[in-house]
């Protein structure tokens, strides 16, 4: 008899383990590979976070929102016309998803310094910032942070590649 309770309890144990650390969630960036910004890490960065139909589960959730990242003129923290329609379509996301919160994460290209390259993409990223403030988002949802040229979304060493590379990414969560 002792056995058979051992056993039980034994079984049951396994049963409790293997049902609750079935779910995990990974964060992706657009490209559907690896983790988005040390939320998980993202972009963005990159984190591609946007879309109407994400699911939303719990503070601190990166929230798959579709946003295409706004992209920069070399050596430039200026939001081009171009990409102003990037920006408009996260402002109206946001403004949307009342409970949601973006960080904007301002990316270089591989030439220049370190320490440069985290200024400029400081700049992008607040460039980026005070336009979605222009079009109406609470300056308190939006965060920035700078990943200079330590995130390349392209790995080359051509002007294709830095031109991708030259970007602010969307991470939303919920907070």
């Amino acid at each position: 008899m002792n056995k058979r309770v051992a056993l039980m309890v034994v079984l049951s144990c396994v049963v409790a383990v293997a049902v609750s650390g079935c779910r995990t969630k990974k964060n992706t960036n657009k490209d559907g590979v690896g983790d988005v910004n040390g939320i998980g890490t993202g972009s963005g960065i990159g984190i591609d976070a946007n879309s109407a139909g994400s699911r939303i589960d719990a503070p601190g959730t990166v929230i798959d929102a579709q946003l295409t990242a706004v992209q920069f003129a070399f050596d430039s923290a200026q939001v081009d016309e171009s990409e102003r329609a990037k920006a408009e379509s996260a402002a109206s996301y946001l403004k949307a998803h009342a409970g949601t919160f973006v960080t904007l994460e301002g990316n270089c290209d591989e030439r220049g310094s370190t320490e440069y390259n985290m200024s400029l993409g400081e700049r992008r990223a607040q460039s980026v910032r005070s336009y979605l403030m222009n079009l109406g988002v609470d300056a308190s949802r939006i965060q920035t942070k700078s990943f200079g040229k330590e995130k390349p979304k392209d790995q080359g060493h051509d002007e294709k590649a830095w031109s991708v590379n030259r970007r602010v990414e969307f991470v939303v969560t919920k907070q």
